[in-house]
């Protein structure tokens, strides 16, 4: 089943495209990601998913639902986890759940029980009395996420769910994101993290200036256009063209980032073997993985950060 489905789903601010017509569909229990550096239209197009900014023009619907003339039924069963905390601070933990579930009309009753278990869930059973500005910021994040399900959403959309988190903290929202997934729940993600798309996502949408660049499974993205493996090589910029020349029967593609390159090969030792046996002067060279990043660099010609 679909729960979201966008067909030539376009975003204007005062005439500037933010989101540049474009489709694609969610299916039900998966958690589906948007990746893209800032300013890519990730953020716009989940606004427009939980009704927040209204449709420019094209199609989007959300559980079944027309976002334009049924926004408040689908709010009902969403969750969202803002890009910012907004817990109230003012308020200690226990009490911004049983706060945003009264918007729900929750019975007291069923809102504390549910609340005890998203806090035993994420754990923050021992903070439930403690005040929020006393938390971590790895404490906040989790509370947000609890808060967003507090009415047991079909849908829980995350809009960079670990930005500003340490490692630590991050591995922890992972984990629970996992389990919450294992129980049926379907997530919509936005990230620039390519590791947090590939350790969450069952499939994706690479995004810039407003566009889906590629669409599907993390791994399937990365061996379609690069493959298992990228050798990073540094060295004069005069002898790039030439030396990518001489390897052309070794590698499957390239691509040059100022004075380095990034190799694609078929058999990443044999490269490097060939590498070492040319007569240039190599700055440096590394064989690693290829990742998500390396797919939106030759997608876009630049990096997740930029």
């Amino acid at each position: 089943m679909d729960v979201i489905v966008a067909e030539n789903l376009v975003k204007e601010y005062n005439g500037f495209p933010a989101v540049r017509g474009i489709s694609f569909r969610v299916c039900e229990g998966e958690c589906f990601g948007f990746l893209g550096p800032n300013g890519a239209g990730k953020t716009s197009t989940v606004r427009m998913i939980y009704c927040f900014s209204p449709v420019s023009s094209g199609q989007l619907t959300v559980l079944g639902m027309d976002v334009r003339t049924q926004a408040r039924e689908i709010k009902r069963r969403l969750g969202v986890v803002p890009q910012e905390n907004n817990l109230d601070p003012d308020l200690k933990v226990l009490q911004n759940l049983l706060v945003y579930a009264s918007f729900f009309r929750l019975p007291k009753n069923k809102a504390r029980l549910t609340a005890m278990e998203l806090l035993e869930f994420f754990g923050l059973a021992d903070k439930a009395h403690e005040r929020v500005d006393t938390l971590s910021g790895g404490m906040k994040r989790r509370l947000t996420i609890a808060r967003a399900l507090i009415n047991k959403p079909a849908v829980l959309i995350l809009d960079e769910p670990t930005t500003g988190l340490d490692p630590q903290a991050r591995h922890m929202v992972w984990q629970r994101l996992r389990r919450l997934k294992e129980q049926g729940v379907t997530l919509i993600l936005t990230t620039h993290y390519m590791e947090e798309a590939s350790q969450l996502c069952d499939r994706l949408v690479v995004m810039d200036e407003g566009e889906i660049l590629e669409e599907g499974e993390p791994r399937r993205l990365i061996s379609k256009h690069i493959g298992a493996e990228i050798l990073e090589v540094g060295f004069a910029a005069a002898r790039e063209r030439e030396i990518v020349r001489q390897l052309n029967g070794l590698i499957r593609g390239y691509q040059v980032v100022g004075e380095n390159v990034f190799l694609y090969p078929h058999n990443g030792q044999e490269l490097l073997k060939a590498l070492q046996r040319m007569p240039f002067q190599l700055n440096h060279q590394f064989l690693r993985p290829a990742t998500l990043e390396d797919v939106f660099l030759k997608l876009t010609g630049k990096k997740l950060q930029d």
